[in-house]
């Protein structure tokens, strides 16, 4: 049996490092082009940008749908890393300001890529899917720093209250209170915060 020689480990390692750094070029070239409001752009455009051929697109992703997943992905694995965890112990106005506030920064970083990847969702398989990973990260970080307060409601009222604050506290309700409605960040996350707190003592 023949053994790769020192060389042909090099060509080889060489190559898939050449692959991965233009694979990484596309995601961050269609990334660049959703953050300027370009949300759907051609293979052409995201060529241009990454300033690799049309082919290379498609020789690295199997479709456009391909690469959009990968690059939301890539999006949401930059970011994550960035924002702190949120504190567990404090008063419920506390811990709530303090979530509101690291969605309001996640929000933020996800920025138009977020708002381009949920209305295609319901097309993509790959892309709900990733929606869906993140989604219930969200969930999950609701039940870990409003636990004190969930736990105390009867089980029949559990689910229906966390439901109500997943809701209160997704990009959809930023989106209104910000873009809609044109409220400034600081009165748009007061209600939040405040509507989490009256929702979860009744008062």
């Amino acid at each position: 049996m023949t053994t790769p020689t020192t060389a042909a480990l090099a060509t080889s390692d060489g190559r898939r490092h050449r692959s991965a750094k233009t694979r990484d070029a596309i995601a961050d070239a269609l990334l660049d082009l959703i953050g300027e409001g370009r949300l759907r752009p051609t293979a052409k455009e995201i060529a241009e940008r990454a300033g690799v051929s049309v082919r290379s697109v498609y020789v690295h992703f199997d479709d456009l749908e391909d690469l959009f997943c990968v690059a939301v992905r890539r999006q949401y694995a930059r970011v994550a890393p960035m924002l702190e965890p949120v504190p567990l112990e404090g008063t419920l106005r506390t811990r709530s300001a303090a979530l509101v506030g690291r969605r309001i920064r996640l929000y933020a970083r996800i920025g138009a890529v977020g708002r381009a990847a949920r209305p295609q969702a319901p097309f993509s398989p790959m892309l709900a899917q990733v929606i869906r990973d993140a989604h219930a990260r969200s969930r999950a970080e609701l039940e870990r720093v409003f636990a004190p307060e969930l736990d105390a409601r009867p089980p029949a009222r559990r689910d229906p209250t966390l439901a109500v604050l997943d809701a209160l506290t997704g990009p959809e309700t930023w989106d209104t209170l910000r873009n809609t409605n044109g409220l400034p960040v600081d009165d748009a996350a007061a209600a939040v915060v405040d509507a989490i707190v009256t929702q979860l003592t009744g008062r």
